[in-house]
């Protein structure tokens, strides 16, 4: 009689794999990809390693995922800020400071997600999500363009340029180094200071007004 899996069994391991990848974001979110072990995260989840190969052929397959699952909430928060309401230049804005207020509360994790060195298999996430992000610029520049607000032209270019100066700028704030220079009480920019910088770049970048609270130069 051949073997049928039961709707119990399929539950039961979807559960486990959700597990896993929970756990796995946990240590990811604590000490970056280089915490995530395959016998670290055995020991979280209370099962044998040789259980996670079950449901993840290698640890970079268990990477990808959890690079993919930290990444589509922040394109996630990130969208729901700039198709919602508001001027085209207010969402643009509103979303900027939303994305770095969220990779603060989380800065070991979004640097990890931003630039630490990673697996191949990390590294095509890492590269599926930079469009991801472009391709929600591109719909609010394409907007902005036809109403006037932003002057634009190049709209696929200045995106991506956009999601790389995003990273850019974050990717200082968020390094060890930097967070060990502000738990040491050395003079580092705040999140409203890089936040600030963000918006007023790329504000200009796209020929966007400043928000009326901005000095003007």
């Amino acid at each position: 009689m051949a073997y049928r899996t039961t709707a119990l069994r399929i539950d039961r391991d979807q559960a486990l794999r959700e597990r896993i990848i929970s756990a796995a974001l946990a240590r990811v979110a604590e000490g970056g990809f280089a915490a995530l072990t395959m016998q670290a995260l055995a020991e979280d989840v209370g099962i044998a390693t040789g259980s996670l190969y079950r449901h993840f052929s290698s640890k970079g397959s268990l990477a990808a995922e959890v690079f993919a699952v930290a990444s589509q909430r922040e394109v996630d928060a990130l969208a729901a800020t700039m198709r919602g309401t508001g001027r085209p230049e207010q969402r643009l804005g509103a979303g900027l400071e939303r994305f770095a207020a969220r990779a603060w509360e989380s800065r070991r994790l979004s640097f990890a997600l931003i630039a630490e060195p990673v697996d191949p298999e990390v590294d095509e996430q890492r590269l599926f999500y930079r469009e991801a992000y472009a391709e929600l610029f591109i719909e609010l520049l394409q907007e902005g363009a036809a109403l006037g607000v932003f002057r634009v032209q190049q709209i696929n270019l200045v995106a991506a340029c956009l999601v790389g100066a995003i990273a850019e700028a974050l990717v200082g704030p968020l390094s060890p180094p930097a967070r060990a220079a502000r738990e040491a009480g050395y003079p580092a920019p705040s999140l409203a200071e890089v936040s600030q910088a963000l918006v007023t770049f790329c504000l200009r970048a796209v020929g966007a007004p400043l928000p009326a609270e901005e000095p003007q130069p």
